[in-house]
């Protein structure tokens, strides 16, 4: 049923998106054999839920007072902007009854008043009331009256892609200058064809400056977005200092501080990164969870598209403390990409007696 494919499409429109936050092909494993972790599974039931409600049930409304893009359209028009138009220039006055009114001798026009144009339209709308917030540009209408048109033995176009200067144009020749309401007979010849004196799109009006000025700007925003995209950090270090305490004095009289080193592989290939402590005279790192000798740096697998946490002790020798606050970095490298990236991190320790 209709509801069903709606719901389908919602699911797979959750599941999607959420494939953007994890590695997929695992994620879509886990998700069918129950394994995954319940943060997804409510992720894909409230992206299910809301795209069900707004793109089903509710999806005139959302097109009417949520989506921004009417908003952007009307903005960005102007008299030579191609849009759906009713040319009442031709189609009006209407009338279900053509030969009877002609027969009294009284103007009519093309539309047959059939509403097909009405019965098509996904948001409701009567094009035939003029241009509207609600439209979404889609030509079914134009269809609908083109098939109408065709079965009457009329031209199309009676709904048609125009320009409001080309409409405005029209319009004036079936008003007689604006001296009287639209009259059909106006816009046409003794013979039945259109009148010249009508305008018609001609593609140059598509190319104007008007038009590549926006295609520019969308352009550059395009290639700005991909600019970012391929060259996007790939590998990231993140370290947060201990709060309490912030030092611990050793037996020794050395000075420790603790940190938590967040390693980040954004590619979906596993890596080993080296972590080096640059700076702090004589200090040294040991990790907790890593059985090596405490040095200035140690190598750690990171799986792919993965975070991983590492907690990091730093210990300096009493003698080498330079004072309260000391400032290093955490520079991490994946030597086969030669990636690298830093961190600068604070050391804290004792205040100096004077």
């Amino acid at each position: 049923s209709k509801h069903a494919i709606w719901l389908a499409i919602a699911a797979a429109t959750g599941g999607a998106w959420i494939f953007y936050f994890a590695d997929a092909p695992t994620l879509i494993g886990e998700v069918f054999t129950g394994t995954a972790a319940p943060v997804a599974y409510i992720t894909i039931g409230v992206l299910t839920a809301t795209t069900y409600t707004f793109g089903g049930l509710m999806r005139e409304q959302v097109c009417t007072y949520m989506c921004p893009w009417p908003r952007i359209q009307a903005a960005m028009l102007d008299e030579n902007s191609l849009t759906v138009t009713y040319n009442d220039w031709r189609g009006e006055p209407r009338s279900r009854h053509a030969k009877k009114v002609q027969a009294a001798g009284q103007p009519v026009g093309d539309c047959v008043d059939c509403n097909a144009c009405v019965a098509v339209c996904p948001m409701g709308i009567d094009i035939r009331d003029g241009q509207q917030l609600e439209c979404i540009t889609c030509a079914l209408c134009i269809d609908a009256c083109d098939s109408v048109m065709d079965k009457l033995g009329k031209e199309r176009g009676l709904i048609s892609y125009a320009t409001l200067s080309d409409y405005n144009a029209n319009m004036a020749v079936a008003t007689a200058g604006g001296s009287c309401s639209a009259n059909p007979s106006l816009v046409r010849t003794d013979g039945g064809a259109f009148s010249e004196k009508l305008a018609h799109f001609h593609i140059r009006k598509i190319f104007r400056p008007r038009t590549f000025i926006y295609m520019g700007a969308w352009s550059a925003v395009g290639i700005a977005l991909l600019y970012s995209l391929l060259t996007r950090d790939r590998l990231e270090v993140n370290v947060l200092h201990d709060r309490n305490p912030q030092f611990v004095t050793l037996s020794d009289g050395s000075i420790r501080n603790g940190y938590t080193v967040k390693l980040l592989n954004m590619i979906p290939e596993p890596r080993t990164i080296v972590v080096t402590m640059q700076g702090l005279r004589g200090a040294e790192m040991s990790v907790v969870g890593i059985d090596l000798p405490a040095d200035r740096s140690f190598a750690v697998a990171v799986e792919p598209d993965r975070l991983k946490m590492l907690k990091v002790f730093v210990r300096q020798p009493a003698d080498r403390v330079g004072g309260a606050t000391q400032t290093f970095k955490f520079r991490v490298e994946d030597k086969a990409s030669f990636e690298t990236d830093e961190y600068t991190a604070t050391f804290n320790a004792p205040e100096i007696a004077r």
